[in-house]
């Protein structure tokens, strides 16, 4: 990838324009004041206020080369007045956000520029450590292989057991992922077997990682949701006394002050009716997602007892009476899971769509939801994914641009960025079922044909053995 946060492949480095002006300036006297205020300004003769308009719309792409001008210029380019000015100017750019993890059990990010097509890397996350016995350690490991949230999350956990330094050098395992503000959130996750409470936030106009505030609790693998400018937090695992224990309690972070503040806790309906109390000890209920739908939180749940899971629905937060209400049936009953119960979703255009692997290797489907009837409809199948049982996390869906964007590794073990048009299948979709009988087989030859062009190879890169985990796409 070249260095971090560089353009791709390039080792092209700018001179500083300020060392020709100060050479230049040894050699002929000062005239003027005028010339030591051209020298002052971000660009000369011009004044600032023109500069930060010509800043304004170089694509974002440039911004770390151009960094290299000066010291003015870098401050410039990091500042929020530049940054507020492109929101004012409509000049603002999306980009996706991939987090991946490789063989050395590093999470490392890379940025994706829709627009150039250009990848770039960007700093790696703080090497965050907390202090703790082995001996507790793997006694929780021990634990929570035999209760586990999830298989894949079991089979993580205990592959460490075989690996001396592992619990060192995975400090941010489990951790969850949230976008909130134009800034990027890791929360949590696991340090030395011990869930943590420390939340890290990544400012791209900065280009670095720097500390938030802690959430109340240790959580790791909690699910994230954003609503209302506003990061929630729901469910996840800590520490209990008898090892690591599910959580029900949910927290929302306000990036303007900084503070977290208590929600009602899950109250899991379904799981308060179980038959017996030796069940109702047995089941454990869980989170296993969490979208930001119609102004309210969506939160599939499940009962597991490792390595069994039962979906039971779900509940919906609905910050206006701060309170939890029961999920829609339809919803809870069709929301396709993904590996071991949990459930992936996201927005696009205001509708919500999942991803529901098939019984073969190498496809899926894409559903969508109907709020008004309560049910789910495929909208595209044939989803090309690759090593489907073999990955942690075999795809990621992503809504960029005001499209559906599957992530997914192909056959030459290369991140793939796919994107579909589901807005045009879906009027398709919905003009055929108004027409008469006698075109149908014609209008469902027609969408064969045309399915073989639904997915846009966006772009790719080298993705060797590293796994996906997660993905967030900002404006900034």
């Amino acid at each position: 990838m070249g260095n971090i946060l560089g353009l791709n492949g390039s080792k092209t480095r700018w001179n500083d324009p300020s060392d020709v002006l100060r050479s230049e300036s040894c050699k002929r006297p000062r005239l003027s004041t005028s010339s030591s205020e051209d020298n002052s300004r971000l660009i000369p003769s011009l004044p600032d206020e023109i500069s930060f308009q010509i800043l304004a719309r170089v694509p974002r792409i440039c911004y770390l080369n151009l960094k290299l001008v000066s010291l003015a210029w870098k401050a410039a380019l990091e500042g929020t007045e530049l940054f507020s000015l492109r929101k004012e100017l409509g000049t603002m750019e999306e980009w996706l956000y991939i987090l991946t993890k490789v063989n050395n059990d590093k999470l490392l990010w890379y940025a994706f520029d829709p627009l150039s097509r250009r990848w770039q890397r960007l700093p790696p996350m703080p090497n965050v450590t907390l202090e703790d016995e082995a001996k507790k350690g793997l006694g929780a490991l021990r634990m929570w292989s035999m209760v586990g949230s999830s298989i894949r999350i079991a089979d993580v956990i205990m592959s460490w057991l075989g690996r001396r330094d592992a619990l060192d050098r995975m400090p941010f395992c489990g951790c969850s992922i949230g976008a909130v503000d134009g800034c990027l959130y890791a929360l949590g996750g696991f340090s030395r077997a011990s869930a943590i409470k420390s939340v890290w936030r990544y400012d791209p106009v900065k280009n670095c990682w720097s500390e938030a505030s802690p959430m109340s609790v240790g959580r790791a693998y909690c699910k994230t949701g954003i609503l209302n400018d506003k990061l929630y937090v729901v469910g996840g695992v800590t520490r209990g006394r008898g090892g690591l224990s599910p959580l029900q309690s949910a927290e929302v972070y306000d990036p303007h002050t900084g503070m977290w503040s208590q929600l009602p806790s899950m109250p899991f309906t379904k799981a308060q009716v179980l038959p017996t109390a030796f069940l109702a000890d047995l089941l454990k209920p869980i989170a296993t997602g969490m979208t930001s739908y119609r102004g309210r939180l969506f939160v599939p749940q499940s009962l597991y007892c490792w390595p069994f899971f039962v979906d039971v629905g779900g509940e919906v937060y609905d910050p206006s009476i701060n309170s939890w209400l029961e999920m829609p049936a339809g919803m809870g009953e069709g929301w396709p899971a993904r590996q071991a119960g949990t459930k992936l979703s996201v927005i696009v255009k205001d509708d919500l769509y999942a991803l529901e692997p098939s019984n073969t290797l190498d496809c899926a489907r894409i559903k969508v939801y109907n709020y008004e009837d309560d049910t789910w409809r495929v909208v595209a199948g044939d989803v090309p994914i690759h090593d489907l049982t073999d990955a942690e996390s075999p795809y990621l869906l992503a809504g960029l641009l005001g499209k559906l964007h599957v992530i997914t590794k192909d056959a030459n073990h290369n991140i793939a960025v796919l994107q579909a048009d589901v807005q045009n299948d879906i009027a398709s979709s919905e003009s055929s079922l108004s027409r008469p009988d006698s075109s149908v087989n014609e209008n469902n030859e027609s969408s064969v044909d045309s399915e073989k062009d639904f997915w846009t190879i966006l772009a790719t890169r080298g993705g060797g053995s590293a796994e996906l985990v997660s993905c967030q796409t900002l404006k900034v």
